[in-house]
This record gives structure tokens, sequence and C-alpha cells, in this order.
């Protein structure tokens, strides 16, 4: 029983997953609401489990599996996260007919796997959980059939994300093969005394690729676009931020935790992909007319931000990641609850397509400006305070040149942000399109409202959650 409690956060998801698929059996085509709402407790319970299980920290099933302030903190962030993506499905699926109960059970599983990552030890259970993270994934993209670009999406991203896999098992293998262990603490006591470092080199590099694949990090981002573009928005929204965040907590365990003493060799190697990243996110979103497709670029440009902090290393390279990662997932919920609502369900992605929005849909013009200040890095928002930690982190340690190019770039996102709020603003609507007075209360609504607030109250007090967040990157192991 000591052992379940160290993964009771996954395992809810996990049980909830396959319980609610059996439930959902027995639900009307035309009531998967309920099918939605049970999925959201179950998140929310994951989530409230991580919080009430804060301090908890130990190893158990013969070392595969452990937690500390990180797993607690990524279990909590997904929960919620998984909450406001079901909140804002609701209303965007049934509109586009595609309000099916097997939407919510995936998404459970694939929460399941982030959760997991943050618990794992061992390069099995963290490949294991990327697989569980991943595969309903794939499904979740393609599940508005028989529409072809979101069919599209699901196997570009099944043919990539299997490419992908297959370089992170290799690299796996070949650490296995220098090191005899697959435990990452026994990885980390074996490099002491290794003398396969050229091996070990190799499988760490290969192990990158594997993980920038999964965070969209230049030159692995390729995919991303397309992928964004052709999903549901829902299910691009969920993936933007729950995926992002596993990702980096993966790539924390194994270069911070099993690789840790390699630091001078793989460092180096965040910092030049945290730059290239931060330039191709940056530059690619420039040149977008297509918000979803802007967004996608935007999202390349914030891992190279995370990049940053993980290139830094040290407690103030991982507490400003940490921190980072609610801040930008709350911005990113926040533009992605906008979009599809702010046409009245007939969702258009272009961005001239919001043309006068803060006459037409004036609640939502606010959310959305909100998250592109936020997303740009602008006071008082979240954005802002994470940035300043990844910059400072980065300074600390003398990577003064990537700081430069962070602060640089982002300079450059102001065009392509502050675009989207000047259309909302400053252009006429399209004709024929009637002026609303406020929006109707809905759980949409609520969710995107949340969403928007989060970018500022963590902006204007974050100090609570950088305590927090420093005492468990202080537990880490």
């Amino acid at each position: 029983m000591n052992e379940l409690l160290l993964v009771l956060p996954p395992l809810i998801f996990a049980l909830g997953g396959v319980v609610l698929l059996m439930v959902d059996l027995a639900i009307p085509r035309e009531r998967k609401s309920l099918t939605a709402g049970m999925a959201a407790v179950v998140s929310a319970a994951a989530a409230l489990c991580a919080i009430l299980q804060w301090g908890l920290a130990g190893s158990g099933f013969q070392g595969m599996i452990s937690v500390d302030g990180v797993a607690l903190a990524l279990d909590a962030l997904v929960g919620v996260i998984g909450v406001m993506t079901i909140g804002l499905s609701l209303r965007y699926n049934a509109l586009r007919g595609i309000l099916r109960g097997e939407f919510f059970v995936l998404m459970l599983f694939s929460l399941s796997g982030m959760a997991l990552i943050g618990h794992a030890a061992n390069l099995l259970t963290i490949f294991l959980a990327i697989e569980l993270l991943s595969i309903p994934l794939y499904v979740l993209s393609g599940i508005a059939r028989p529409r072809l670009d979101s069919e599209e999406s699901a196997m570009k991203y099944f043919l990539l994300g299997a490419f992908a896999s297959g370089f992170l098992v290799f690299g796996m293998a070949l650490v296995y093969g220098a090191t005899g262990q697959l435990s990452l603490t026994g990885i980390a006591r074996t490099l002491i005394t290794s003398t396969s470092v050229p091996l070990l080199v190799v499988g760490a590099a290969l192990m990158l690729v594997g993980l920038g694949f999964k965070v969209a990090a230049a030159p692995f981002h390729m995919w991303t676009p397309d992928v964004y573009q052709g999903a549901p928005t829902t299910v691009t929204a969920f993936m933007s931020t729950a995926t992002k965040a596993a990702g980096f907590v993966a790539l924390l365990r194994v270069f911070g935790v099993a690789l840790g003493d390699l630091a001078n060799v793989w460092q180096p190697a965040f910092a030049a992909l945290s730059a290239l990243t931060m330039m191709i996110g940056n530059l690619g979103a420039l040149t977008q007319i297509n918000l979803k497709r802007m967004l996608a670029y935007s999202s390349i440009a914030h891992a190279g931000y995370l990049l940053m902090g993980l290139a830094a290393g040290g407690v103030s390279g991982v507490r400003g990641v940490v921190f980072y990662l609610p801040a930008y997932a709350a911005a990113s919920l926040a533009a992605f609850a906008a979009m599809t609502a702010a046409h009245n369900g007939e969702e258009d992605q272009s961005i001239s397509a919001y043309a006068g929005l803060s006459r037409t849909r004036p609640g939502w013009a606010l959310v959305m400006a909100v998250a592109m200040l936020s997303l740009l890095g602008i006071p008082p928002t979240a954005g802002f305070v994470g940035k300043y930690m990844l910059f400072q982190s980065a300074i600390d340690v003398g990577l003064v040149p990537l700081a430069v190019i962070g602060v640089l770039t982002s300079v450059v996102s102001g065009y392509y942000y502050l675009r989207v709020i000047v259309t909302m603003y400053f252009e006429a609507p399209p004709e024929g399109v009637a002026v609303t007075k406020g929006n109707r209360l809905s759980l949409h609504w609520v969710t995107g409202a949340i969403a928007a607030a989060a970018s500022i109250v963590l902006g204007i007090l974050p100090a609570p959650l950088i305590n927090a967040v420093t005492a468990g990157v202080t537990s880490i192991r």
C-alpha cells in the first residue's frame, strides 16, 4: 500500500480511464456530457491528491518509481490542465459532432502517462510513460474524422512520433550498454567510474532527439505547425500545455538526475538548441496569417525559453522551468479558449477573422489579449515573471549571450502577439457581425476566464508558487 501511494495520482488517471471506458458504453450518444463530467472529476481528484501529498518523498517498486516535489507538481499541473481542457471541449466538440466518450477516456490515459513520467526513476519506466502519453494523443489528433486535415495530422504525428521513439529507445539501449544500469540513480553512480563515455554521449544525444520531438524543440519541430493546425483545437490546447510539461520533466529526469555528471557535455548542447529553437519559433511565427499555426510556432519558441533553464541547470534553472510551465499553460489555454469561442462555434483560424472582436465579443477579446501579453512576457503577467527567472538563471551561470538571444527574440515576438491585439481592438469587425454587450455565462467562458485570471494572479502574486516550486526542486532525487 505504501508503494501504491507513491503513484496514486497516475493510478487515479489510469483506473479512472478504465472504469470510464466501461461506464461510457451505457451512456447514450446524446448524453456524452456525463462522460466528460466524470472525466473532469477523475482529473480533479488526481490533482487534489497530488496537492495533499505535497512533501511526500520516497521510492518503490524496486527503484522503478520515485516521488518528489517535481513529480507532484507535474501531477497537479496536468490534472488542472485536464479539467480545463474538458471544460473547453464540451461546447467545441458538440458543435462539431465529435462529442464522443472515447475522447475523454483517451485524455485520461494520456494524462496517466504524463503523470507517470514525473514518478519515473528508471529508463524503462520513462519509455513506457512516454508511449502511454503519446499513443492516445495520436488518436485524439484524428478524432475529428472524417475531416481530412484531422486525419492527416494524426498520421503525421503518429509516423514522426514512432520515428522519434526509435531514437529514444536506441539511445536508452546505448546508455544501458555503457553503464549496465537502467535506474537513473544507478546510471549517475556508474558515471563516476565509467570508461565508456563516448558511448554514453551518443546514447544521450539520441535520447535528446527523442525527447526534443516531444517538447517541439528545433530542429525536431517540423511536425508541430501541421499537427496543431489539423487537430481539433481543444486537442491542440491539450498537447501544447500538458505534453510540453511532461516532456520537460522527462528531460529533467534523464539529464539532470541520470546524466548530471556529463553536464559539461550536454549543457552546451542544450544552450545551442535553446538559441536555435527561440530563433526558429519566433521568426517562423512572424509570417503566419493563421492564428493556430502562429500559436504552434509560439509553442516552439517557448520550448526554447524552457531549454534555457535546463542549459543553466542548478536550482535556479530548474525552478525557472517548473514555474514557467504553469505560467505558459495558463496563457496558452486562455488563447485557445478564446479561439474556440470567438465566432460562436464557427471557427475561423485566420488572424484577420478576429478584427473588431473587442466590439463583437468583448469578453473573449480581453481573454485573448491577456493571453498574448503573458506569452509576450509583459508585466504584470505570469509570463514576465517566468521569463525573468529563466533569463536570470542563464546570466547567473555565465550564459549571457543566450539570455541576450532570449531577450531579442522576445522583442521580435512582440510583433505577432501585438498584431492579434491590434486586430481585435483597432480594426473594424466584418460587415454583418452583431455587436454584443457581454458574454453569456457558460462553462466555456468560465474556463477561459479562469485561465486568463491565473496569468494575472501568478504575475502579481508569484511568491507562493515560487516558494512551493523551490521546495519541490530542492527535494528532487
